[in-house]
């Protein structure tokens, strides 16, 4: 097999978009397929650590994702009954520490420097593409267009069509629900924004940070809940579920509570997936970011490994001879790190959400950073 010139990407999120750019970028041709009508994103919030930054600066946005970002300096958890910090976080050195920077951003702020970095590296990007099924290296969609390529890359997410041609598994309800809303910082809540983190507390927990120049927060907050395990980020929620779950928490809760209730409110069911044995199929077809291993958010590392694995990806391909090298190259970097990222944040939905809080932080701490996941560099790591 020859060394492959075309490149299909199924999935327009950060993995699929990220993977477009650093591609087009080594000197494949990429063409992009999106389900929904344009490009473009949904949700609220994420965090993006240096690790996942580094990663982005392979295809030269880093400093433009930061620029539409937050930089926060601290941060901490705090304990659900009296409020009180548990472990508080410096986060004020972050680009000296890693040689990048930590942010929290708006999906739809980062998404759209992504979009344009694609478009300036010259990727085809196709949207109203929703694929229902492939054959080798040949996606149909809906409408009945095809596409082909000599690489296929599902980027499709948790419930990736993709992924299916790998097996019958199907993503697994984690037994958590999460909440999400964005509210403006007023006085009754700058301190909160000044000092953004979590509350923790038996079985929940409450996520609040800053994004669009820390005139807005993202919050969300985490319960274990059986009997409700639908997915997506645009199911209206009701606010008594809320009041009923963190009516009885702390007083800092309670102001979160009351920005939040007044805000609109949405729902979903955290499903993820178990590891696989492996990510490529005839030496050819791979997948990566959520298709491949999707997770709990309790690491913060889902877009992360999303974009590591685009970096690692087209760094691979690009320095082998034909695809199945590249490819094998590609999962041999990347699955033993992306299986541990996905039980570690498995692990650590049970140390937040523990039945003793007052516990937390008193033994070693186990987080994203102190397992050392922010030193990983896309850039650099052997391919």
């Amino acid at each position: 097999m020859s060394k492959p010139e075309t490149i299909l990407i199924v999935g327009g999120g950060v993995a699929g978009m990220t993977a477009s750019a650093a591609l087009a970028q080594q000197g494949f041709k990429v063409t992009l397929l999106e389900s929904a009508p344009q490009f473009g994103e949904i949700g609220a919030g994420l965090t993006l650590t240096p690790n996942a930054m580094k990663g982005l600066d392979f295809i030269g946005i880093c400093e433009e994702a930061a620029a539409v970002a937050v930089e926060p300096t601290r941060q901490r958890i705090q304990h659900w009954q009296d409020g009180r910090t548990l472990v508080a976080m410096d986060r004020s050195t972050q680009r000296e520490k890693y040689g990048a920077p930590y942010i929290t951003v708006h999906r739809a702020d980062l998404h759209g420097v992504m979009t344009r970095a694609a478009e300036r590296s010259g990727v085809e990007m196709v949207a109203g593409a929703q694929v229902v099924s492939s054959e080798g290296t040949t996606v149909t969609l809906a409408d009945g267009r095809q596409f082909s390529a000599d690489v296929l890359i599902g980027a499709d997410g948790v419930k990736s069509v993709i992924r299916q041609r790998f097996g019958d598994d199907a993503p697994h309800f984690t037994g958590h629900v999460a909440w999400r809303c964005l509210v403006p910082v007023t006085k009754e809540i700058q301190d909160l924004s000044d000092f953004p983190g979590i509350i923790i507390g038996p079985g929940a927990m409450m996520n609040r940070y800053n994004v669009r120049g820390s005139k807005v927060m993202n919050f969300v907050f985490f319960a274990r809940q059986d009997g409700w395990n639908e997915e997506g980020w645009t199911t209206p929620a009701d606010p008594a579920e809320l009041q009923s779950i963190y009516g009885h928490w702390c007083e800092d809760a309670q102001r979160l509570l009351k920005a939040a209730v007044a805000q609109p409110l949405f729902k979903w069911a955290i499903n993820a997936r178990q590891p696989m044995d492996t990510w490529v199929q005839g030496g050819n077809v791979t997948l990566i970011g959520d298709a491949a291993h999707a997770m709990t958010p309790f690491l913060g590392h889902g877009a992360a490994c999303g974009i590591e694995d685009a970096v690692v990806l087209a760094r691979a391909l690009a320095a082998s001879d034909s695809a199945a090298e590249g490819l094998a190259r590609y999962e041999k970097a990347r699955h033993e790190r992306a299986t541990f990222i996905q039980q570690e944040s498995n692990a650590n939905a049970d140390r937040m959400q523990g039945q003793d809080t007052d516990l937390f932080g008193l033994g070693e701490m186990k987080d994203e950073e102190s397992l050392g996941l922010f030193t990983y560099d896309p850039r650099t790591v052997e391919v």
